[in-house]
């Protein structure tokens, strides 16, 4: 036995390691921004930088030595002028094939680069540029503020022989577009650096203007840095409480288990129960009365039995506290809601696996040689209907642990359910995602549970 468990373990690392990819590609990739989804659109650049910082957003997704920033947003000029479109001076000019849409920097002044808040200090930038300089002299420079200018306040044209100023790059004449990238360094003050372009002796036509941040390594992507976070056990930062997620899945898992597993055992015994009496007294008005009121309770929706168990036991008559997580008594009606909105359902799927063995031959046998029913029932048919229970059984208690969503919401429990709720209608996609993450993985878990227990319930079955 120790043996499979261990071979199924081993299995199960790419199953579990594929959960990871899927949760990683639903979160980072299919549901778009996730700082933007989260804040909003109308938030400032720099507060979504620095959500995407905090949550390595802003790496990329699985390797690469660049990275984009908020700080400029990439702009080709296809349709407008972009970030440009407020800058004195610069002139913007539609696409027209095979022509395409470009600004127009007039020469003989410096244009600042707007940029939407400071540079990173300590780290190395690259400008992406393509543009069309058919004559004169351009610079792409990273100044300061203390660096001179001119009596305008623009900076004195550049000659076509100068030689470039540290950190500025000399743009060479070219009648067709070409692109140029250009790196820099920001330094240990981040407020004095101000990109600028300038052009002498004839105009400058940019037609894309994009800007990346080094990284560390090739490896240091959004994906490595989602594992390294699993291996840690750190789950990120809420950003609806501030609190960390690991530490909400601690306070939010006791309150869903005292009531999800009260409303498991019970119903599965109740049902169980009331499935053997359908067996006992198949085809009789016992067993079809039976079926009419789980069918009955099955056809009632769920915020039915919710609504109607606070207003009457609870508010009309009083037997039931209606709002809270105080003490056990507070649990009494979620839980009594629970198992009835649920018996319905479990009830049939108990009775037809209990009528499938009723009607068997080793049934019949056991007739045959004077067993009695109740010890048919209970040493026979419950023992041989096992498989198919414990399937129900084992795949359901994964789910016990995210608490029930409405019961906890409608009754203030502050369980796993609830805080699901509400990480759902705040966008907080880090509780959302770890919730996910951990249930998909205790599904995994849930199979090798459930051939551990056909092997101990059937003889039949053999780990090997």
């Amino acid at each position: 036995m120790y043996r499979y468990i261990i071979r199924r373990i081993l299995q199960m690392i790419p199953t579990v390691f594929g959960v990871i990819v899927i949760t990683f590609i639903l979160f980072n990739i299919v549901g778009g921004s996730p700082a933007t989804m989260t804040l909003g659109k109308n938030i400032s650049p720099k507060a979504l930088e620095e959500f995407d910082e905090q949550r390595g957003f802003n790496k990329p997704l699985l390797l690469g030595r660049w990275s984009a920033t908020r700080a400029y947003q990439d702009t080709v000029f296809a349709r407008n002028a972009g970030p440009w479109r407020e800058i004195e001076g610069v002139v913007y000019v539609a696409g027209q094939r095979p022509e395409p849409g470009h600004i127009v920097m007039a020469p003989g002044k410096d244009y600042a680069v707007p940029l939407a808040f400071k540079l990173k200090k300590q780290t190395t930038y690259q400008w992406i540029l393509k543009y069309r300089l058919i004559s004169g002299t351009a610079v792409f420079r990273i100044i300061a503020d203390d660096q001179p200018r001119g009596a305008t306040g623009a900076r004195p044209a550049l000659p076509a022989a100068a030689e470039p100023e540290p950190q500025a790059t000399v743009l060479p004449t070219n009648s067709a577009w070409q692109t140029i990238r250009i790196p820099f360094t920001v330094g240990s003050d981040p407020a004095v650096v101000k990109p600028t372009v300038s052009a002498a002796g004839g105009a400058l036509e940019i037609s894309a203007l994009r800007l990346r941040r080094q990284n560390a390594h090739w490896f240091d992507s959004q994906f490595v840095f989602y594992l390294r976070q699993i291996a840690r056990g750190d789950f990120g930062k809420s950003h609806y409480t501030n609190q960390r997620v690991a530490q909400m899945l601690k306070d939010g898992i006791m309150p869903s288990l005292a009531l999800t597993v009260p409303i498991f055992l019970v119903e599965l015994v109740v049902a169980l129960s009331i499935a053997l009496l359908c067996a006992f007294w198949r085809n009789s008005w016992l067993d079809r009365g039976i079926v009419v009121i789980a069918v009955a309770l099955m056809s009632v929706n769920y915020l039915v039995w919710i609504i109607f168990g606070q207003y009457l036991l609870g508010y009309r008559w009083g037997f039931f506290p209606l709002w809270g997580f105080e003490a056990w008594s507070y649990l009494l009606l979620p839980v009594l809601i629970g198992v009835v909105s649920g018996l319905g359902a479990t009830v049939r799927f108990y009775r037809t696996v209990m009528l499938d063995e009723m009607y068997r031959d080793y049934v019949r046998t056991a007739l045959a040689k004077g067993v009695s029913r109740p010890g048919l029932l209970f040493r026979h048919v419950l023992k041989n209907a096992m498989i198919p229970i414990l399937t129900n059984v084992v795949i359901a208690i994964p789910f016990l642990y995210a608490g029930s969503l409405l019961l906890e919401g409608f009754f203030g429990i502050p369980g796993l359910g609830n805080m699901g709720i509400n990480a759902l209608n705040y966008s907080d996609i880090d509780v959302v995602r770890a919730i996910v993450l951990i249930g998909s993985v205790l599904y995994v878990a849930a199979n090798l549970m459930t051939d551990l227990c056909y092997a101990l319930v059937d003889p039949r079955v053999r780990l090997e």
